[in-house]
């Protein structure tokens, strides 16, 4: 066989590999509103405990968090009058997710809802938020963070188009979004202990485990799930990874979902 067929050969097969590489039934697993040290780490003194950390390394998952730009100012460690302090601050937790492959992207510095904030402040006010939570990032990570979450996905559709403008991806439930790139909203943050009763039934994993369900019903395998840093999701997870993983799932981060599923120039609008 000639140097030239063989060539043609190589790129033939790659092909064929990368593209059942990227039709791979796919999670990027990702988690609001942290870091919160006592839920990443537990509350024992030597971390043994229940603790989401502990969880997604025993299961080898690497997961996106979207954490909020305040809690990475020093000395932070959480809100002191719903948060147990456990002696690491929010800006060791950060970089302890980074040393260990995970990765943070942008839930705003504030995390105010941000359509009420442009009717007070303004547009102007609603970006630099954004861009104020994503310089706390790059501080820890080295890395502009490209991908924004907002609170309770809401953000006016101004705002929306100058981040996007600057480069920014921002995630949402709408249907106006393709199935594969819209957030799968878990409810997790009905399952907190002092409002278990509007907690998804039977439980928050076989909610879950229904909203992925339908969505293969429409033939999509490749699902963005949204979860909150609480310690009720925590005790849900293992049993979600679980059944996921007998269902074929491969869990990446949100960067390599997106480079599987919505494969796009990189940007480097972003100041």
């Amino acid at each position: 066989m000639s140097s030239r067929n063989v060539a043609i050969l190589v790129a033939l097969l790659f092909l064929r590999v990368t593209a059942a590489f990227a039709s791979d039934k796919l999670i990027a697993l990702t988690f609001d509103d942290g870091p919160r040290p006592y839920v990443l780490f537990g509350t024992n003194p030597d971390h043994s405990g229940l603790s989401l950390i502990n969880v997604l390394d025993r299961n080898g998952v690497k997961a996106t968090f979207f954490v909020v730009g305040w809690r990475l100012t020093p000395k932070t460690w959480g809100e002191p009058h719903h948060e147990e302090n456990i002696g690491v601050t929010c800006i060791d937790a950060a970089e302890q997710l980074v040393r260990r492959g995970y990765e943070l992207e942008d839930h705003t510095y504030s995390h105010i809802e941000l359509r009420g904030a442009e009717r007070k402040w303004g547009e102007r006010w609603v970006i630099g938020d954004v861009d104020r939570g994503a310089q706390e990032i790059k501080a820890i990570t080295g890395t502009q963070p490209i991908y924004v979450r907002p609170p309770d996905w809401t953000i006016p559709d101004d705002a929306r188009r100058d981040l996007e403008q600057q480069g920014y991806h921002l995630l949402s439930i709408s249907r106006s979004e393709p199935i594969a790139l819209r957030d799968v909203n878990s409810l997790d943050y009905l399952c907190t202990a002092r409002n278990q009763a509007a907690c998804p039934k039977p439980s928050l994993a076989d909610a879950v485990l229904k909203q992925v369900e339908q969505r293969e019903a429409q033939g999509v395998y490749t699902h963005i799930l949204a979860f909150h840093e609480l310690s009720t999701t925590t005790a849900a997870m293992q049993e979600l990874i679980t059944d996921l993983k007998a269902r074929g799932y491969r869990f990446v981060t949100l960067t390599q979902y997106m480079q599987l599923v919505d494969p796009k120039p990189a940007t480097d609008n972003i100041h």
